[in-house]
């Protein structure tokens, strides 16, 4: 067993369940001093007919309870997280110090700019940034997540088009896109079209070019794409969907494989979202904060979010009188503690380092790919892959009867975290693996060595496969019927 993964492991006892399993009645974890002050009963009109169900536990109770779910957490500051199209890499704790200071973390919304001058400016840094790198003329750093940029971009390609008199339908989609992709042409009001996947894994051109109509308002496209692969194609793509008057949306996703060495403004893309979390290192929040930054071109610009930072002099003010503006799509100006964390990851790297960062991806997604590729052979091995890449399991399921699903559960037991495992869709047992720049040759050469044994058991030992994770706190489960018959609550 590898000791450079950091497995799920149960300590001490089995717990009892959920805290309510350790109630017992009349237990506190507190003690007050009686009450030298008259007695004040909730009102009857508003007291409880009945007590709150509330667990009634000790101090030690509570305190051990959730050390043992934190234990049994897994997380970046724990071990290697290989998630394909995730890039789940490491967040610098300098970025955390500088966020958490006083000047930033305390800071009110509501506060007059003139007390705020050191945020604005950093905001409008931050900006300013985001453009060079993506070749955009102005951006917005309001939507709170990547999903959320999206809808802003649809948005403001939805404003431009009514603006121009142009009724259009359908956004055009590649068939092995986010699932994200489709949810915000839907929410943005249009009808979403798959295009197809040429036998390289790139985008069918021909295919494409039948597709763009008069009903057309533009293509949302990853480029790198889902599959890990460039497209080639790309300029091609653009002038296609330009000829009818349509947009080209840049998803952000895999913006961390070219930084430094090309920009999707460059590549004719009209609007990018930005994540930050997988781009600039901040945390992915797992339902918490984030930050997915807009950036446009200048014909787009009038449609952007309001309120704006703009530079007054040595001053920086908000404006918020724009008529042509989509109008806000978060409160105040997003996540600032998140766009904090981006700056500084920005700040320090700088131009240099920012293209070192994507480089390294695509090295270690690369050198990971040999690695495995006679036991999981690439789904389009006649291209390079990117910053990630996706192999298939289908021979050796095909061999053994174990199934990319199986060798994900066996390499928990052998103390990683799994790849992401059926995306894209396109490929038959997918295996989408995804390194980052953040981790070393010793823990690539770990995991590769983990995804071999599993393989070699897979021949000899293909039930030791189907019965794994055994060394986790609960065994393999029904995720379909998890998915299918959420259960939210005790």
């Amino acid at each position: 067993m590898s000791d450079v993964g950091a497995p799920v492991r149960r300590q001490g006892p089995r717990a009892p369940g959920t805290i309510m399993a350790a109630s017992h009645a009349g237990r506190r974890a507190f003690s007050l001093p009686a009450l030298d002050v008259p007695d004040a009963p909730v009102p009857a009109a508003f007291a409880r007919a009945t007590p709150p169900p509330l667990p009634e536990v000790g101090e030690v109770d509570i305190v051990r309870h959730y050390t043992r779910l934190s234990q049994q957490n897994y997380g970046l500051d724990t071990g290697f997280y290989p998630l394909g199209s995730c890039s789940m890499k490491y967040n610098p704790k300098v970025a955390e110090t500088v966020a958490t200071a006083p000047g930033f973390a305390r800071l009110h919304p509501l506060q007059p700019d003139a007390t705020a001058q050191g945020t604005l400016e950093l905001l409008w840094r931050l900006e300013e940034a985001l453009c060079a790198i993506t070749g955009m003329a102005r951006a917005t750093v309001q939507p709170p997540a990547g999903a959320c940029g999206e809808m802003t971009g649809l948005l403001i390609m939805r404003a431009a088009h009514a603006a121009a008199g142009r009724d259009r339908r359908t956004v055009l989609i590649p068939d092995s896109a986010h699932g994200t992709n489709p949810a915000s042409v839907h929410l943005g009001g249009y009808d979403a079209v798959a295009v197809p996947s040429g036998s390289d894994g790139s985008v069918d051109v021909d295919a494409l070019e039948r597709m763009v109509d008069e009903r057309v308002a533009g293509l949302m496209l990853t480029n790198p794409n889902t599959l890990g692969l460039f497209e080639r194609d790309i300029a091609r793509i653009a002038a296609a969907v330009h000829a009818v008057g349509g947009y080209v949306y840049y998803d952000g996703a895999n913006l961390n494989a070219i930084m430094g060495r090309t920009r999707p403004g460059d590549m004719g893309f009209d609007i990018v979202h930005i994540n930050t979390h997988k781009t600039f290192a901040t945390p992915h929040g797992g339902g918490g904060p984030g930050a997915g930054p807009v950036g446009v071109v200048e014909e787009l610009v009038p449609f952007l979010p309001v309120p704006r930072v703009e530079r007054d002099g040595d001053r920086f003010v908000l404006v918020d009188d724009v008529k042509t503006s989509i109008g806000r799509v978060h409160g105040f100006h997003g996540n600032v503690g998140i766009l904090v964390r981006a700056y500084v990851y920005l700040l320090l790297h700088g131009r240099d380092g920012l293209r070192e960062v994507s480089d390294r991806a695509v090295l270690n997604a690369n050198y990971l790919a040999a690695l495995v590729r006679e036991a999981f052979p690439l789904a389009f091995p006649e291209t390079a892959p990117m910053h990630e890449f996706v192999a298939t399991a289908a021979p050796l399921e095909s061999e053994t009867g174990v199934r990319a699903l199986d060798i994900a559960k066996r390499v928990i037991d052998l103390g990683f975290h799994p790849s992401t495992v059926y995306f894209p869709l396109v490929v038959d047992e997918a295996m989408m693996v995804e390194p980052t720049e953040t981790e070393s040759k010793t823990t690539l050469d770990a995991f590769a060595a983990a995804l071999l044994q599993a393989a070699k058991e897979a021949a000899t030992e293909p039930d030791l496969l189907h019965a794994a994770p055994v060394t986790t706190p609960v065994g393999r489960l029904d995720e379909a019927r998890a998915a299918r018959h959420l259960v939210l609550h005790w």
